[in-house]
């Protein structure tokens, strides 16, 4: 048994299996070198967030 959602219709059942790409993939099944990346951008945006509220606290 395999761990598929079912499709929402023949369409995109069709595009998934002609593109052969899941349609959406999950953090854990991503290589290592583009979820670290995402994990700095995400820790970036975070802390750049953070840095403008404190520093607009200031003003």
């Amino acid at each position: 048994m395999t761990n598929r959602k079912e499709s929402f219709n023949d369409v995109i059942d069709h595009m998934s299996k002609i593109e052969g790409a899941p349609v959406d993939p999950e953090m854990g099944s991503l290589p290592l070198g583009i979820r670290i990346i995402g994990y700095v951008i995400i820790g970036f945006t975070g802390l750049m967030t953070l840095t403008v509220l404190i520093f607009g606290l200031f003003d």
